[in-house]
């Protein structure tokens, strides 16, 4: 359906990941060998969280940029003029291959709402059957925000209106128990599919899961200090500090070890602490 990527750690350059990467994101638009559509030319975005003193900002959190556009990422100079310029912490990058909402810019992901980013790779089984109840489970102070039609758009906001913000885990999965309450109540017997990630600007959580148990793929990298001892000629991985950690669709190198499926039905956690994941959903 899409290819996404999100990276936590030392302030880089996007472009290192979405671009300069043997198999980088950018590469995977064109190219896909683990997705579902081999080509993802339906637009592309990247959601940026500024380096910031938060200290000096009062604690309040950062807030991110977004900038999406509805050309292939392949064909498109800004992205490679932005993404090779600005630095930031942690930034989330997304290439769409379309499945039935239109291609426009407020389909393109990821989602923004105040200082949280969302993205998706999958989607909901029969969406236009459970679209009405799924829009209408929504915080009514919340609808107006929704811009565009797709999907993804209507369950980042179902998972708001859970709390996600008190608690992504939880807010999430109230959002997906509570599409698949929907799509059975339409007989649809698997509602859920994709791989999601959301981010509040400090802690990036990223989920696999599906109804049906066989979800989309999704890949965190090895620990920079464990690839340095690995490959230690490898001049590539200069670039990244020690707390660098990619979470992809799929990985960014042929290097044997350096990324590691994350299992079904788990959200994989990056914080100060470091990465870690946990048990998320059983299939429905």
């Amino acid at each position: 359906m899409c290819r996404w990527l999100a990276y936590a750690g030392e302030p880089l350059h996007p472009s290192e990941v979405i671009l300069d990467s043997r198999h980088s994101l950018v590469a995977q638009s064109l190219n896909s060998p683990l997705g579902a559509e081999t080509v993802n030319g339906d637009g592309f975005g990247l959601g940026w969280y500024p380096v910031v003193d938060t200290e000096g900002a009062g604690g309040r959190p950062p807030q991110p940029a977004l900038f999406r556009s509805t050309e292939p990422a392949w064909n498109d100079q800004n992205l490679r003029e932005i993404s090779s310029t600005i630095r930031s912490p942690l930034f989330l990058a997304h290439v769409r291959a379309a499945a039935g909402p239109p291609i426009q810019q407020t389909n393109c992901h990821p989602f923004r709402h105040e200082n949280w980013l969302f993205m998706h790779n999958g989607g909901l089984a029969d969406f236009l059957t459970m679209k009405r109840d799924l829009t209408l489970a929504v915080d009514p102070s919340l609808y107006p925000e929704i811009q565009g039609t797709t999907d993804s758009e209507v369950l980042f906001h179902l998972a708001l209106s859970h709390g996600l913000q008190d608690d992504p885990i939880a807010g999430m999965r109230a959002a997906i128990r509570e599409t698949e309450r929907i799509g059975n109540a339409h007989d649809i017997r698997f509602p859920v599919q994709g791989t999601f990630a959301v981010s509040d600007g400090t802690t990036l959580w990223a989920f696999r899961y599906s109804s049906v148990g066989r979800s989309r793929t999704l890949f965190h990298s090895t620990d920079i200090d464990v690839l340095r001892q690995m490959y230690p000629h490898a001049e590539r991985l200069r670039a990244f500090g020690r707390h660098a950690h990619v979470i992809v669709s799929e990985p960014l190198t042929d290097l044997p070890g350096a990324f590691l499926e994350v299992p079904e039905s788990t959200v994989a956690i990056i914080d100060a602490t470091g990465y870690r994941h946990e048990p998320f959903l059983g299939a429905a």
